[in-house]
Formats: structure tokens, C-alpha cells, sequence
């Protein structure tokens, strides 16, 4: 009953998908209002893409073209971050720490604010609804994001393999 969820209006992962499911969700009373869509997940995919191994080698431009598209964007006002990402993981091992598989919010994004990327091991979809609503009960208060010209930063100068190979908490899914 105090969750309610939004998901996007227009078929498709787009921007504007994105921002439009957050300008509805920000009219929502309700004490927590997940939204299906995140208005940085092209720059996510492109950032991931520069570092799959398994593919040729890209250089960073279409992660450039998706993070200004994004700035643009958030300088308009078009969108803000949201409060946390709550990210979906099949086990919290392989969603973690997969060097193969770098994840931009498991990564970089929780790099910058820890307190605000969370992770959700769960492969049934009962146990994923529950398990967010564990997480919601547990979300921790931390500082609010820096700017997103700062997060974007970050994730040009994040490499994928920093926090397993520091051994962090960040690396093991407990982030302080």
C-alpha cells in the first residue's frame, strides 16, 4: 500500500521515456514511488559496451554522445537523479563482483554515493517484490548526489576492476 510504481508512458528505454515516468512520479503522495525507467540507462549501456571484453575494442564516443545527451537534459531540468537505484540482481555474487560484466550503477554510480545504490539478489519475481520491499525498509540516508557532470566524471575515470581488486566493501555488496 506505500508503494506505488511507475512505469513509462512511451514504449522504449529513452530519455524521455525517463523523464517523463519522473515528472509523473514526483505528483505521487505515496511514501515510496518506484520508477521503471532511469534517464541515464543509454549512458549505462554505452559506458558498459566500452568494456565488454568479448567484443572489438570501442573507444569511448558513444558513451560521450549518451553522457552530453544526459547532461543536456538534467541542465535543462528536464530530470533529476532519483533518490537510490534499486538494482535487480539474479545473486548478489554475480551482480557484485563479475569482472566480465562491469555495472555502471554497481560501479561507478555506487562509487560516488554509496548510501544510494542498493542491490536486490533475487532471481523469482516474489522474491525480487520482496526483496525491494526489505530494501526500502533499509534504504540508508547519505549525501545527496554531487551534479551529474561530477557523476558522469567519475564514471570516465572509474575502472571496472577497482573494487574487486581492492578488496572494498563496496566489492562485496556492503558499502558503508
Amino acid at each position: 500500500m506505500n508503494v506505488s510504481l511507475v512505469r513509462p508512458e512511451e514504449p522504449g528505454d529513452g530519455l524521455e521515456a525517463a523523464t517523463g515516468a519522473l515528472r509523473r512520479a514526483a505528483g505521487i503522495s505515496s511514501p515510496y514511488v518506484l520508477v521503471a525507467a532511469d534517464p541515464l540507462a543509454a549512458v549505462a549501456a554505452e559506458w558498459r559496451a566500452m568494456w565488454e571484453i568479448a567484443r572489438e575494442p570501442r573507444g569511448s564516443e558513444a558513451f560521450e554522445l549518451r553522457a552530453a545527451e544526459a547532461l543536456a537534459a538534467w541542465r535543462a531540468s528536464r530530470f533529476e537523479l532519483p533518490d537510490y537505484y534499486l538494482v535487480l540482481a539474479d545473486n548478489a555474487g554475480t551482480a557484485v563482483i563479475e569482472e566480465q560484466r562491469p555495472d555502471f550503477y554497481l560501479g561507478p554510480l555506487r562509487s560516488v554515493r554509496p548510501h544510494r545504490v542498493a542491490v536486490v539478489a533475487a532471481a523469482e519475481p516474489a522474491e525480487q517484490a520482496a526483496g525491494l520491499l526489505s530494501a526500502l525498509g533499509a534504504l540508508r540516508h547519505g549525501r545527496w548526489w554531487p551534479p551529474l557532470d561530477e557523476v558522469i566524471d567519475a564514471a570516465r575515470r572509474f575502472y571496472p576492476g577497482a573494487l574487486a581488486e581492492s578488496g572494498s566493501a563496496l566489492a562485496a555488496g556492503t558499502g558503508r
